[in-house]
Order: C-alpha cells, then structure tokens, then sequence
C-alpha cells in the first residue's frame, strides 16, 4: 500500500483540516489571548517548535495539564523529538489512560518510529476507547492489509468510511461523547439535531449522552423512535436493546434481540446478544447454546468465552466457568478480566505459572489499563490467598489508585447528598403522608454497603418457599434520577425536597411503577427481595412509595466491611470502594444516615449484623423471617442447598455452608488501613448503635 495520505496520518495540514467543528468555531479568531489556545493554534499552523514551548509554558504552571500534554507531545513527533514525546505520552497514558485520542498519538508516533506492531495496538485502542477517530480506523485498515489481515482491514476501512460519510458535526460529537465530554456532545447533538429532526445517527448519538447521563427514559424513546424510522439499523437496534436491559425491561431486550436473531440467524453478533439477553432472562440453555454457537465460528473470541463463564458462575457451574475463562486468556494472553473473574470466583486458587504471567502483564507499561486494573486485583487475591499479606496490599492498592485515578466521584458529594437525605426526609415529612403510596407488601429491601453479607441474607430469604429472589435491581436509582433531573443530589435540588409536593395519587403511581417494572425478575411467590445496596440512600422514596416493604439493613463490621469493598472491583458503580479514605468515609455517612432513617421511620427497618448470623445461623434467620411476617422453613437454615442463579461476587460463598472464614480477614492488613480507620472516625466502634 502506497504511504498514507496526511488526512490519515496525523500532519499539521491534517490536523488544520480536522478541527472540532462547534457552533463558535465560525467566529474564534486565529490567535487567543488564552495561552493553551494559542498553543494549539501554533501547532495547527505548522509551527511545532513555537507550538511546544508554548505548551511548555503552560506546563510550569500547570504540569498535568492533559491538554498541554498532548499538544507537547504531538508537537515533539512533528520536530522528530521521538524520545521527548514518547516521554511526554507516557505520563500522558498515565493522566488520561482511556483517551482515544492519546492512544491515537501514540500510535502516530510508534509508526513514525517503524513500529508497526506496537503502532497497531495503540491504534485499537484508540478505537476501542473513541470509535470517532477516523485517522485510527485508516491506520489500522492501512496495517492490517500491510500483514495480510485482510477481512480486517476491510472492517477498519468501512469504520473510517462511515465516520466520513457523517456530518463532521456528528464526528465531533462522537469524540466528545468517548472523551468524556459529555456536556459539549450534549450542545453541539442538539444543535444538530434541530436542524435535522430525523438524522438517525444523530438521534443514536443523542441516545448514547442520555445514557451516559443515566437518562434512560430520554434514550429509550430516542432509539425507539429511530428504529421506527429506521428499522434495519442494526446499531440502532443493538443500543435499543442496551438501554431497555439497563432499563430491566428484560422481557423488551430479549424481544429487540430476537428480532436481529430472527433476520440473521447466523450472525455470531446476532448470536451472542441473544445469548446475553437469555442469560439475563433467566435462560441460561439457551444462553450457553448461543455462546457455543458464536464460538463454532469464532473459537477465539475472548469475550464470548467471559460471557458463557459468567453464565457458567451465575448458575454454579464452577469448573466449566473456570474452563471457560482460561479459554478467553488463552485466546487473548492480556485479558485481565479472565484472570479477574477467576479470582473473582473466590474459591479458584491461581498455580505458579499464571502467578507469574499475570505479574509480568501487570507490570508491563504497554499492557492496557483496564487490563492492568484487572490484573491488580486478581494479583491481590492471589497473594492474599497465598498468605503474602504486604505483597497482596501493594497489588490492591495499585489496582485502586488506577481506578481513583479515572474515577469522578468526589466525597464531598457524597457527603452533601446525604445530608440532604436527612434534612428533607424528616418524621413530619412521613407522618403527613401516612397512608399513601402502593400497599402491596410484595418487596423486601435489603440495603447497607457492598460486602456487607447481603447476599447471605438474600439467599437465606429466597431460600424460604414465598419468596423470590431476584437481584441488585435498579428501579429505584431509576425513580430518583426521574425526580432530581439530572442533577447532583444537594440541599437545594429538586429531588429530594419534591417528596414534600407530590400528591398521593402520584405516590401510589411510583409505587405501581416499581412494582411492575420488576415484576420480570419474580417467579409466582408472593414476596421478593431487591438487594440493592445503595438503596438506602433512597429510604425516604421507599417508605412513602411502598408504604407497606420490608427492609433490612445488612450491616458488618466496618474494617471488614470497607476493606472487603476495597478488595473488590466491580462491574460498575461503587466508584467509593476505591480508596481506603473514601471506604470510610462513605460508610460513616451510611451509618449516620441509617440512624437517621430509625429516628424517623421507627420500627421500619431491621438491623441484620453479619457477625451475628456467623454466630447464630438459626437464631437470625427466625429473626428475619419473624420481620418478614413468615414461618420458620428449615430450608432458610440450609440456604447453600438452594439453588438459584447468584449475580453477586458472593456466588460461590453463598453456595458453602455458613463459616468464619473472612471475619477477620482485614487484620492481617491493618498495618496498612491507618488511612480507613482515620475517616471511619466514630463509626469504627459505635456502628453498632440501634435506637
């Protein structure tokens, strides 16, 4: 292939040619007053040398300024300073580890350098961090037919034609969307989308900002409507089906599913999403039936293997998980979610050689960074199994620091929101409303913090013959982001104060609309239980929408509690589980608000202490199904003989007789949890308190 043209390779003319198109750009003058502007200006009008020593002005006062960064190190490559950008990248991937944009760089400047290889990794990870950056999907259509990969080169080449065939206004929002830019994505698609109300890939974007906002109701009816007016997008459809499952409309997902399957069946994307779609109906047959199916055609699709071992976890089928996920490390060597889930399974113990391969990716600078943040935490549970305390702590802390690093959740906020909880949420508040809201008693809630053992209380409720058990679900985080309207809980945002304003008929509605959005995930019994954890920040909502719901709050011992959540990496959310800190400080509000909720919601709720039922099986279990208003069944006792589908990282645990084992697990790390019991604070001895 002849050398790539300059719109492909990242020049100067390149990038004075592929500007961020917004509805100012018309009107910006040449030159800014603002230094870092000035500096891109230099550097887009092919004065690199200029443009880095602005750049470099910028970083003296400011030396972690992504921006400058990249400016600097795009700058070194157009000067042939290899090794200064190459220096500059890395602290780069170190700020901004899933920039599309930074990967991109580095893969401009590896192909500079002659590393085709190295130069194709960095560009599929640009990708797979910012489908938008058309410059990437050329290189790799570029390299990929270079090493005779030839489907694959014609797979990057039609990205980067789609991509040029949009609108540049929508390839604009599609790299703001995937660098977290999510408010000018949101302005710009919407500018967009007023001139164009039917443009289909806007309205797909403008969905996906939605989502990202947690606006889902927003996004369900944009891409409802864009597969109406489109009906054979299949990424429409594909988007469609994400939203309502994150929706828990499992039944509407596994419908949109069916009907790509339908069209195709032979499709291996097809395929795999009936086969997600089935798992999270229930139907695990037909699940793993799917997944084989894609692995017929494509025996070395790392992820379809993760998602028949998840399948395999989900129902107890632990060796086969376990051969499922060697299977997906085997196909990709680097895949720390493999070694994760392993781990993961907490009773899977890791043998010399996969010990030391996963110390080798870990510490390798071009290992990717999800993979390393994996790969972190399956090496802390192996130390940690191993009896190598210090070293377990060292992996676990690193683990954290990358996610804390990436992480946008601020204590303070936390902080805030609770306080708002408790000032709005007051006796008089539920005393006025006496009587509203939906009677049925169906739902059973179990709050507190993850790791905390309510997983064993839900299995020991779902073990008793009239109740299901169902999962962490989400409906009612669904409710109070309908309420506060996108915006950050605080004193003065809509929700929580609006519980004083809503009339009765509108209570009894929300209770109606919990109870059938989650009428999916129950069998025919007719109690349920809902585990989600961060519920009870959500305590006032329930009590005046579900008048009549158990709730229980699971409750352990604090350095057990916060150490245990800050072992453990989590699919999403829990952003406050990354850092010892933030543990303690997340949980001494928890407590606080939980003593909150007893004040003025008295008799409400049930404490449940976990070091109570490792103590006294039996004992709590009649305590539970006493509050419960259910007779004792001796299957509730004998809860590991229960067999049910667990989407919980207690699956294996709750399937073992109940045990000691982790009670005091955190003490052999306390050398290193100063920083815990320091924000825990008097939650460290007084958790227990129970007006």
């Amino acid at each position: 292939m002849d050398r790539p043209s300059e719109e492909a390779i990242g020049s100067p003319n390149a990038l004075r040619r592929q500007q961020i198109v917004t509805p100012e750009t018309a009107a910006r003058p040449a030159a800014d007053a603002d230094p870092l502007a000035q500096a891109r200006h230099l550097l887009q009008a092919g004065r690199p040398a200029e443009a880095a020593a602005a750049a470099a002005a910028v970083l003296a006062e400011r030396p972690d300024d992504t921006e400058a960064l990249y400016v600097q190190a795009v700058a070194r490559r157009f000067l042939k300073h290899y090794d200064e950008a190459a220096a500059v990248l890395a602290k780069l991937k170190r700020l901004s580890p899933q920039s599309g944009r930074v990967h991109q760089e580095d893969g401009h400047l590896r192909r500079d350098r002659g590393d085709a290889a190295g130069a194709l990794t960095a560009y599929e990870r640009a990708t797979a961090a910012n489908p938008g950056l058309m410059a990437a999907w050329r290189e790799q259509a570029r390299l990929f037919a270079a090493a005779g990969q030839t489907g694959r080169a014609r797979w990057a080449e039609q990205q980067a034609e789609r991509l040029a065939a949009l609108p540049r206004e929508l390839v604009s929002v599609t790299s703001f969307l995937h660098e977290g830019k999510l408010g000018k994505a949101e302005t710009l698609c919407r500018h967009f989308l007023q001139r164009h109300p039917h443009h289909i890939e806007a309205m797909r974007l403008l969905a996906e900002i939605g989502e990202r906002f947690n606006a889902l109701d927003e996004a369900e009816f944009l891409l409802e409507s864009a597969a109406e007016f489109d009906p054979d997008n299949t990424q429409v459809r594909l988007d469609y089906i994400k939203v309502l499952r994150k929706r828990q409309k499992v039944d509407a997902a596994l419908a949109q599913a069916r009907i790509l399957y339908d069209r195709d069946p032979d499709n291996p994307v097809f395929q795999s999403s009936l086969g997600i779609e089935s798992q999270i109906a229930g139907d695990t047959d037909t699940a793993l039936a799917m997944f084989d199916k894609v692995l017929a055609k494509v025996p070395d699709d790392p992820v379809t293997w993760m998602s028949k071992g998840h399948a395999l976890k989900t129902v107890g089928r632990t060796d086969e998980a376990v051969a499922a996920y060697r299977a997906a490390y085997t196909a990709k060597p680097d895949h720390g979610d493999a070694f994760w889930s392993l781990a993961n399974l907490k009773t899977y113990r890791f043998t010399d050689a996969e010990m030391a391969r996963m110390a080798a990716l870990e510490a390798d600078p071009e290992t990717g960074w999800s993979d390393r943040v994996h790969l972190g935490f399956a090496l802390g549970k192996a130390h940690e199994d191993a009896g190598a305390y210090e070293t377990s702590f060292q992996y676990y802390d690193r683990a954290n620091a990358l996610k804390r690093a990436q992480s946008k959740y601020r204590i303070d906020h936390m902080d805030e929101e609770l306080a708002a909880q408790a000032a709005v949420c007051t006796a008089e508040l539920f005393e006025s409303r006496a009587g509203q809201g939906d009677p049925a008693p169906d739902p059973i809630f179990i709050v507190g913090l993850p790791r905390a053992g309510s997983t064993l209380i839900e299995q020991i409720l779902a073990s008793h013959s009239a109740v299901d058990g169902t999962m962490e679900l989400a409906s009612i985080l669904s409710l109070s982001h309908g309420l506060r309207k996108r915006q950050r809980i605080t004193a003065d945002s809509p929700y929580p104060r609006v519980l004083h304003d809503l009339p009765a008929d509108r209570l009894a509605e929300l209770g109606r609309a919990y109870l059938d959005e989650t009428r999916v995930h129950r069998g025919s019994a007719p109690f349920f239980t809902d585990k989600m954890p961060n519920n009870f920040r959500h305590l006032g909502l329930i009590a005046l929408i579900l008048p009549n719901a158990k709730i229980i709050d699971a409750r352990r011992h604090p350095m057990a509690c916060c150490f245990s959540g800050f072992k453990q990496l989590f699919a999403e959310g829990q952003e406050f589980t990354y850092g010892l800190e933030r543990m303690g400080r997340y949980y001494r509000g928890y407590v606080d608000l939980m003593d909150h909720w007893d004040r003025v919601l008295p008799g409400r709720i049930l404490r449940v202490q976990h070091e109570d039922v490792v103590a006294d099986l039996e004992g709590q279990v009649r305590r539970l199904l006493d509050f419960c208003g259910l007779p004792f069944e001796t299957a509730c006792v004998d809860f590991h003989k229960t067999r049910r589908a667990v989407r919980t990282a207690s699956s294996e645990q709750v399937r073992q007789p109940i045990n000691t084992d982790g009670l005091e697990a955190w003490q052999r790390f306390e050398p290193w949890l100063d920083p815990l019991k320091q924000a825990l604070g008097p939650a460290l001895t007084d958790y227990r308190r129970d007006r």
